[in-house]
Formats: structure tokens, sequence, C-alpha cells
């Protein structure tokens, strides 16, 4: 079954469109059918990925107007393993022309169903803002990872964002939860990172990803090569702290493919050997911790 993962978080340089192109070539070295999308009009994904945006010849903005299917936009990136729907500058005009569209938060939705079953996971690259394109991108995935580095301001758009996810939740994807925090760009040496880190695990428990994603040059210089730094440089920090995290998301996976296999007691409860379940693995997802705070114990 597929699972359509939103990479997103409306504060830029965070991280995202790195996580997304070098956690689907992680994917694909476990051994995982992927498919990136690239929903940023700035096409930083696509230019990673190793294809040039100015020669393709149909984007995610054709896709998402109804001039083009699916097949019309895919392309394979060679550098990374992985099928792309790419993108470039035009996808800043699908907002505009898809103003007065019926159901345009859902075109992605409804272009995507058309490949289901074909990959085993879908990764959306969303841009950092909360518009139109985002819109769509959350209302077709299953879950959403926010990557986040440790400071100040994240905290405050983090909260923001929750928040999102709860409206679109209620309004259009009942089903779309929070796939997991992931830190990036950590410096352990950052005592502010460390107290951020902490009240993060404090408030959503294990929805925090234990594998961190360290500053690490070979991870920056790699999109320049128009490639996954795990083709640029496969033993770096950058490049094993994405194996590690592609190798947790699965195993998360795998381990709720056993719970909901589990027999079930005369509740209907799934009979575990494990303690039960922490608040943070409810449906609802807990409120995003007060920036505030980490700034007044900083000090």
């Amino acid at each position: 079954m597929t699972r359509v993962l939103a990479i997103a978080n409306q504060k830029g340089g965070v991280g995202k469109t790195t996580t997304a192109v070098n956690l689907a070539a992680s994917l694909v070295h476990l051994g995982k059918r992927v498919m990136l999308v690239d929903l940023d009009p700035q096409a930083n994904a696509t230019m990673g990925s190793g294809i040039d945006k100015g020669k393709v010849d149909a984007t995610v903005y054709n896709l998402l107007i109804g001039e083009a299917q699916i097949n019309d936009v895919l392309v394979k990136s060679e550098n990374g393993g992985f099928d792309l729907l790419p993108a470039n500058r035009d996808l800043a005009g699908a907002e505009v022309e898809l103003v007065e569209a019926q159901a345009r938060e859902s075109r992605l939705k409804t272009a995507l169903g058309g490949i289901s079953g074909n990959y085993d996971f879908v990764i959306l690259d969303c841009p950092p803002a909360l518009n139109l394109l985002t819109l769509n991108g959350l209302v077709a995935a299953d879950a959403v990872m926010i990557p986040m580095q440790c400071e100040y301001y994240a905290l405050e758009g983090l909260s923001a964002l929750v928040n999102t996810i709860e409206q679109i939740r209620s309004a259009a994807n009942e089903s779309l939860e929070i796939e997991g925090i992931l830190r990036t760009m950590f410096d352990p040496r950052n005592n502010l990172a460390n107290e951020v880190s902490a009240q993060l695990i404090m408030h959503f428990g294990d929805k925090v990803f234990r594998t961190i994603i360290p500053r690490n040059i070979r991870l920056a210089e790699a999109p320049s090569f128009g490639k996954p730094v795990l083709f640029h440089d496969k033993e770096s920090r950058g490049a094993l702290a994405y194996l590690a995290l592609a190798g947790e998301m699965i195993r998360r996976e795998e381990e709720e493919r056993q719970q909901k296999a589990a027999p079930a007691d005369n509740n209907g409860e799934a009979v575990r050997d494990e303690p039960a379940a922490s608040p943070t693995d409810a449906r609802e997802e807990p409120a995003a911790p007060d920036a505030a705070a980490a700034h007044s114990s900083n000090g």
C-alpha cells in the first residue's frame, strides 16, 4: 500500500527539500519504490535530483491545472534512483489559476489516485508557506513529516503548522496525522538547540524521530552536484543520518502493521506485551511547546 508523506514547514531554511531528496534516495537504497513530488516553484528538489528544471516538457503545474496526466509529467532521477514529478517557476501561477477552480485543494490527491500501488512511498516536497500548493500536499498526504531546527522561532512556526494540520484534518483529510518531527541542522554544542530538543521530546514524545540530522558540509554541497548526498559521499555523516531516518520510518511502519494485525481482546483492543501507548500516540496531536518557555529557560 502506498504511503503519501508530505514534508512541510512554513518556515524556510529548515531542511525540507534536503530531507525530501535524501529521504527518497535512502528509501530506494533500502529497497523501496519511491516517487518524489516537487510542489515548490523554486524547484530545488527537481534540481537536487539531477533534473534540469528548464528542460522538462511538463511539470506539476500542468498536472494541477488539468493539462497533463501523471505519466506525461513523470521523469526518472538517475542520480537518486526514484521517480520525480518535477517543478519550475510556472508552478507559482497555479495558485492564481486555481483560485476559482472546483475542488482546487484536492487536485493533487485526485492525480495521485492513478498511481496507487505503484510505489511504497510518495514524498511531497511542500513550499515554505501555508498556501494552496501546501494545502494540496496536506490534503493528498497520509501523514506529515515536520523538519525543524531547534531554535526559538522554529517553535512558533511549529505551533502554527500543528494548528493548520488540525484544521485540515477537520475539514478535508480526517486521516491526516503527524508522521514525526525531524530535528535538522543540529549542533549539540548549542545550548538552546539542546533545550528546544528536550522540549520537543517532552511535548511530542515518540512523535520526535530518534534520528537527528547534523550540520554537515557534504550534505550542504550535494545539491550543487545534482545528486543526493548518498551518491555524493555515502560515508558522510549526512548520508548515514538519512539512511538511519529511512530505516526508522520503515521500522515504525512495520510495528504499526503488526499492531493492527495483532489479535484483539474482548474489548476490541489489540493485545500487546509492551506497556500502553503514551499520550503522544493518541489520535489528537499535542499542542506545540511554547516558544517563550524555551527563551526564558535559556536565560
